[in-house]
């Protein structure tokens, strides 16, 4: 096995991982969850912020 095979290989398995990634990520059962984080900036801060010293 020379390095353009190697090469190949890697790049293969690199956009494999990439799609992977994509497929899990834009699955339907991970919908809630992204859902639930893409709100976090939105929350109340912790009420001990709040209290005074």
């Amino acid at each position: 096995m020379d390095i353009n095979e190697m090469r190949s290989l890697v790049t293969v398995a690199g956009l494999v991982c990439f799609l992977a990634i994509g497929f899990w990520a834009y699955s339907g059962k991970r919908r809630k969850d992204f859902d639930e984080a893409a709100n976090l900036p939105f929350t109340d801060p912790e009420e001990k912020n709040n209290e005074p010293k």
